[in-house]
């Protein structure tokens, strides 16, 4: 499982917007958002980099992780 720290996450949108991006790299990744730490927690197959790069490039810069 992977921890992120993910910059401007701020509604429900945005928790929809997190999950697509992850799962359009994992279709089979399980994501959960906590909007008031900013915190995204990944359960997924896929390398840390790609996701953090999914998540960047839908506008939600990853700032800290931890495998």
């Amino acid at each position: 499982m992977y921890q992120l720290q993910v910059e401007g996450m701020s509604c429900n949108h945005c928790i929809s917007t997190v999950t697509r991006s992850v799962q359009q790299v994992d279709g089979n990744a399980t994501v959960e958002v906590d909007l008031a730490t900013q915190m995204v927690r990944v359960e997924s197959r896929a390398a840390l980099e790609e996701i953090a790069l999914a998540l960047s490039e839908a506008g939600f810069p990853v700032i800290n992780n931890a495998a």
